[in-house]
Formats: structure tokens, C-alpha cells, sequence
């Protein structure tokens, strides 16, 4: 099934682009919607995600969604996770980086993941077992021995701000050694950069599983390891995370340590 799955996933990922970059030069005419406070949504992200959901239902009607817009629908044990737009605030700025993430989720682990940039027609796209690929190349994450000169991603925890003054500790911290910051406005595709070696690490606190569910196996099929901020496995329950590569994640994780005492 994997192979087909995949082949309806990225025609599926494809469909929600073209909605994308089709209402991009009408922004200013979007409906937008504030779900909670500077967390918005737009007519955008429910047609894109509608669209997404219908062609995988299509093929795969026992399986269930879990939608940024829609929410839970149907089982769990083969999972569907959506987001149509990760980047939103982007989008709607007329920023150029946002994508579309969808992710099969099996028994709680992500098997199936693609990452679709719109805008550069950039296609990422992992299988569980058979690596990760940036349209037809083969991905790996960056070599680097450890955090001195690292490039390292990260995303303020705008749905928990009580973790703000932690979060920026961990960034001066890092600041220390390593060689600079992004924070770009997408989690997906801060973890498809790190897959293909463009920023040496991620991390972030407070995101939702959507947010990284299909960017967390394509960093694991291109050499890397997730983990939370403690380095354990659950980070998709607790939506705190670390990617690089076994190296780097390790001196991350030492250096932000002082500041994870107060997570759950």
C-alpha cells in the first residue's frame, strides 16, 4: 500500500497547493477567522484541507483525519494528519514560506509523510523504511559534529506564551555557539530543511501534531533523530521538539536543559 499511498498523498498535497497559489494574489479579500488569540484561520486553509481530505478519502474511507481546521474524525489506528497551511501569517502577508503537510500515522508513529512548498515546487516526501526525497533527490541531514557554528531553526510558542521567557533563554544559550537563529513561520518546513541539510537543527515548544508529524519522519529517513526537549520519544503527544543529527540534537538538548524544568 505504501507506494500508492504516497502517490495519492502528493496528488492530494498538489490539489491544496494549487488552491494556495490560486487565492495568494486575492489575500487581501480572504475571510480570516481568529480561533484563539493570533491564531488565525482563513477560508484558504478549510478548502485546502476539504480538498486534501476528499482525494485520500477516496482511496482510503476506513482510515481517519486529524485536520488543523476540521479536528478528529473517524479511527486512529490509521490516521490521516493535515495541515493545509502551515504558515498561515505568511500566506496571509504575502511572505513567501508556508506548505502543505500531511502525514499517515500508524498506532501513534508517522509512516508516511510529505511536505509540498508551493511557491518553489519543492516537494518533500518520506516513506517509513525507504528514506526521504526533495523531489527526485535523496535527502541526508547535515554532518556537523556539534552546535559550534550550527545554523539552528526554532519557532516562539505563540499558543503558550508562558513559555516565552523560557524559550529565550534557550536561544541565548544556543546564541553562545552556535552560528545563528531563523525562525521562519513553519514548523514543516523547518523540518524538511533540517532533513535536507539547510538548517543543522529545530526546535520548539508548544506545537500541535499536525504542525510536525509529516516533517518528524522525514527527518528520521534522512539520518536525523527527533526527540523532545528531555530527549524522549513524546514530543507528537507533548508538542515539544528537537531535530538534527545525533550529535548536534545531543549538545542542543544540553545546553537548553537549565531551561526545561516547567514542561509537561
Amino acid at each position: 500500500m505504501a507506494n500508492g499511498a504516497l502517490h495519492i498523498a502528493i496528488k492530494a498535497a498538489r490539489a491544496a497547493g494549487n488552491i494556495i497559489t490560486r487565492a495568494l494574489p486575492k489575500r487581501d479579500s480572504i475571510i480570516i477567522h481568529e480561533k484563539a488569540h493570533l491564531d488565525f484561520v482563513t477560508e484558504v486553509d478549510r478548502l485546502a484541507e476539504a480538498e486534501i481530505i476528499k482525494e485520500l478519502r477516496r482511496s482510503f474511507p476506513t482510515h481517519g483525519f486529524l485536520g488543523e481546521e476540521s479536528g478528529q474524525v473517524g479511527p486512529t489506528k490509521q490516521q490521516w494528519v493535515i495541515d493545509p497551511l502551515d504558515g498561515t501569517s505568511n500566506f496571509l502577508r504575502g511572505f513567501p514560506h508556508f506548505a502543505v503537510s500531511i502525514a499517515l500515522v500508524e498506532k501513534g508513529e508517522p509512516v508516511l509523510g510529505v511536505v509540498f512548498d508551493p511557491l518553489r515546487d519543492e516537494l518533500f516526501t518520506a516513506e517509513k523504511g525507504r528514506g526521504a526525497l526533495l523531489n527526485d533527490r535523496r535527502l541526508r541531514v547535515t554532518p556537523r559534529k556539534g552546535i559550534e557554528g550550527a545554523l539552528i531553526a526554532t519557532g516562539f510558542p505563540f499558543r503558550q506564551r508562558k513559555l516565552f521567557d523560557d524559550h529565550l533563554n534557550m536561544v541565548k544559550a544556543l546564541l553562545k555557539t552556535g552560528e545563528d537563529l531563523r525562525r521562519t513561520g513553519s514548523a514543516a518546513l523547518d523540518l524538511a530543511y533540517v532533513a535536507c541539510g539547510r538548517f543543522d537543527a529545530y526546535f520548539e515548544m508548544g506545537l500541535q501534531p499536525w504542525d510536525m508529524a509529516a516533517g518528524v519522519l522525514l527527518v528520521r529517513e534522512a539520518g536525523g533523530q527527533i526527540t523532545d526537549m528531555r530527549g524522549g520519544d513524546g514530543f507528537l503527544a507533548k508538542g515539544h521538539i528537537v531535530a538534527a543529527n545525533l550529535n548536534v540534537g545531543g549538545e542542543l538538548r544540553t545546553a537548553i536543559e537549565p531551561f526545561v524544568g516547567g514542561l509537561t
